[in-house]
């Protein structure tokens, strides 16, 4: 399972090439050079499963985050491709496309906001559901398009958000 990720705000004008480097360097070569040594094993364990994170940011835009949508999208292609050049060596490879999720990090950017409530308000807002997805909607997830119950799914794309690409 590859879960990188980093967000460096910016829209076309703003972001420096150097953020937009380095936001390719983890969320996209991070889970190619992971998914390049781990199909190698897999290989001579005659299968295995790759999940790899991207983001409701590969689907839809969004505003001031160029480079992560850029990113998270390139993870999609890239499981994609993964996926259709291993299929014949029962090598799976799927996505889970998060949405606004309550980890660490968001809960950093509300409690050092300069209003917390309005921050956590705005996250939640943005929500259909009304709420923030928990980390273990997301684990959860992750386990089933890694398990035999999935076994028929490979280069799919498992959106939990929340509704917020509907």
């Amino acid at each position: 399972m590859n879960n990188a990720g980093i967000v460096i705000p910016g829209n076309l004008e703003t972001t420096t090439v150097d953020a937009f480097e380095l936001t390719m360097k983890v969320n996209v070569k991070g889970p190619f050079l992971m998914s390049k040594y781990a199909v190698e094993h897999m290989k001579k364990q005659g299968g295995g499963v790759i999940v790899n994170i991207g983001s409701v940011a590969a689907l839809k835009g969004h505003v001031d985050r160029i480079a992560y949508c850029a990113s998270k999208g390139a993870v999609v292609s890239l499981s994609r491709a993964i996926a259709a050049e291993y299929v014949n060596d029962n090598i799976r490879v799927n996505v889970i496309c998060p949405g606004t999720t309550y980890t660490p990090a968001i809960e950093e950017k509300i409690r050092t906001a300069d209003d917390p409530a309005k921050m956590e308000a705005m996250f939640v807002e943005r929500q259909p559901m009304g709420r923030l997805g928990r980390v273990e909607e997301i684990a959860h997830a992750v386990m089933f398009a890694a398990s035999e119950e999935a076994a028929y799914m490979t280069g799919s794309v498992l959106v939990i958000d929340g509704g917020m690409t509907m």
